[in-house]
């Protein structure tokens, strides 16, 4: 890709809402991924669908992961607590 292009498209960024930023990330993510792994996934989902299990796959992008801050908690583990309040 020339550099003129590649500008180009860098300039449209600003312009595009959040569903065509998420298109252009699912684009860039499926071409950086190894192509063996993009067709194994394609070929669970497919058999998911064929086989009546799924009616529709829900794709997220990678790297859409919700950054969450940690809460911090005082006295014994939280899971602890939950163990003991189902006795």
């Amino acid at each position: 890709m020339t550099e003129a292009i590649l500008q180009r498209v860098l300039n449209q960024i600003p312009v595009l809402d959040q569903y065509e930023l998420r298109q252009v990330q699912r684009a860039v993510q499926e071409r950086l991924a190894p192509r063996e792994q993009t067709r194994k996934r394609r070929a669970f989902y497919h058999a998911l669908r064929a086989s009546g299990l799924v009616n529709r796959i829900k794709t997220r992008p990678p790297g859409d992961v919700i950054q969450r801050r940690l809460v911090q908690v005082q006295g014994p583990p939280v899971s602890q607590t939950i163990i003991e309040e189902r006795r």
